[in-house]
C-alpha cells in the first residue's frame, strides 16, 4: 500500500505515531489515521517525585513534574522525545498515554521534611504541565501545592493553562513568604493559532485571565512568550506583552522555537497540514537561528538562538518589555519561611 500523508486527528497535536528510536521493531499499521484517540491514564510508581538537574539555561535546580507526557498535545513541544524512554512515541502517545504520579503528595511530604533536604526554589514542573485537563479532576499539583504550602518551600510554577488561577488562595499564601511565582505561557493570541498549535491547553483568554487573578493576590506572574516560532507568531511579540501587562503580569521572558528529535517531524507535518503556505519560510527561519539546523541543544545557546532573524527577535522582545514596562524574568524566592512539614506536631510530642 501506497504510504498516505496523516490527517489531523480531532483535538490532538500530532498525527501519528513516529518510530521510537530506541525500539528496534517497528510495527506498521494499514497508514490510516484514527478520527479520535482516546486518552489512557496510566500509574506511574516511582518513588521519588523531586529531580534535579545542572542546566545554565532554566534558573532552578530542583524540578516535580505530576504527570509524564501531557495532553494539552502542543506540537512544538521539547519535552516529546522523553515518551520515548517509556517505550512509547512522541507523537500521538505523548499526548494520549499520559502517566499519572497520584502519591506524588505524599513522596513530596516525605522527602521535604528529611534532612537531606536544603530548602530551595522547586519548580512545577520543568518538563510537562502540572496543569493538564486531567489536574482538574485528580488535583494531584493542588494537593503538591499544599504541602509547599505547609512547609513554605518556594516554588515556581510554569504553565499554560488557565486552571492554575483555581489555586491562588495557596500560591498567594506562598507568596505572603515571598516563596511563589507564577510564569503563564502565551505563544500566540490568535485562537486559531492557538486551537490547531496547543489543541487542549488553556485559550489564550484564558490564559490572561489567570494572570489578572493571581496578580489580584499578590503572586508574582509573568508571562513566558514561548516558544516563538520564527515566521508564524514572531510578530505577535508586542501586542503579547501588552497584553499581559494589563492583566497585571509584572515580569516577561521567552525562547525561541526548537524541534529536538522526532519533533521536527512532527511539527514540519504540522505545518503542511495547516499552515503549507507558510511552511517553507517557517523551516527555513528555524535553521536561520539554529545554525543551518532544526535544533540546538548547546547550553547558552538553545533558548534565544543565534544570527539576524535572532537578534531581530530579542531586539523587539526587549524593546516591547521596555515599552510595557515589564521586568526580567526571575525565579529569586525566599527560603526564610521553611519549615519542615510535622515539625511543629513532633516538637509538641517530644516537650
Amino acid at each position: 500500500m501506497a504510504w498516505q500523508k496523516p490527517q489531523a486527528v480531532h483535538g490532538r497535536g500530532a498525527a501519528d505515531n513516529p518510530a521510537n528510536r530506541f525500539e528496534r521493531i517497528e510495527v506498521a499499521l494499514d497508514g490510516t489515521t484514527p478520527e479520535r484517540v482516546e486518552t489512557v491514564y496510566l500509574d506511574d510508581t516511582s518513588r521519588s517525585v523531586i529531580s534535579t538537574n545542572t542546566s545554565p539555561d532554566v534558573g532552578f535546580d530542583a524540578s516535580l513534574n505530576p504527570y509524564r507526557g501531557c495532553e494539552h498535545g502542543c506540537i512544538y513541544c521539547y519535552a516529546r522525545p522523553t515518551h520515548e524512554y517509556l517505550g512509547f512515541s512522541a507523537g500521538l502517545d505523548f499526548e494520549s498515554r499520559i502517566l499519572v504520579k497520584r502519591s506524588a503528595p505524599e513522596l513530596l511530604r516525605s522527602e521535604l521534611a528529611s534532612p537531606r533536604w536544603q530548602p530551595q526554589v522547586l519548580a512545577l514542573s520543568g518538563v510537562t504541565d502540572p496543569y493538564q485537563p486531567v489536574e482538574r479532576k485528580l488535583e494531584i499539583t493542588r494537593r503538591c501545592l499544599e504541602v509547599l504550602a505547609e512547609a513554605r518551600n518556594p516554588v515556581g510554577v510554569i504553565t499554560k493553562s488557565g486552571l492554575v488561577a483555581r489555586d491562588a488562595d495557596l500560591l498567594g499564601e506562598l507568596a505572603r513568604h515571598d516563596a511563589a511565582v507564577v510564569s503563564v505561557s502565551i505563544t500566540t493570541l490568535d485562537p486559531e493559532i492557538a486551537r490547531t498549535m496547543e489543541p487542549r491547553a488553556g485559550s489564550p483568554r484564558r490564559r490572561l485571565d489567570a494572570i489578572a487573578r493571581l496578580a489580584e493576590v499578590g503572586v508574582p506572574v509573568g508571562a513566558m512568550v514561548a516558544p516563538i516560532v520564527p515566521g508564524l507568531t514572531d510578530h505577535e511579540i508586542p501586542r503579547i506583552l501588552e497584553a499581559a501587562a494589563e492583566a497585571g503580569a509584572s515580569f516577561a521572558g521567552y525562547t525561541l522555537l526548537r524541534l529536538p528529535g522526532a519533533v521536527a517531524g512532527l511539527f514540519e507535518s504540522w505545518l503542511e497540514e495547516h499552515f503549507p503556505d507558510r511552511k517553507a519560510r517557517v523551516l527555513h527561519r528555524v535553521q536561520d537561528v539554529r545554525g543551518g539546523r532544526l535544533n540546538e541543544s548547546r547550553f547558552g545557546h538553545r533558548m534565544h538562538g543565534v544570527g539576524p532573524i535572532a537578534e531581530h527577535i530579542r531586539g523587539l522582545f526587549h524593546q516591547s518589555r521596555r515599552r510595557y514596562h515589564l521586568g526580567q524574568r526571575s525565579f529569586e524566592l525566599s527560603t526564610a519561611a521553611f519549615r519542615r512539614p510535622g515539625g511543629e506536631q513532633l516538637s509538641l510530642f517530644q516537650g
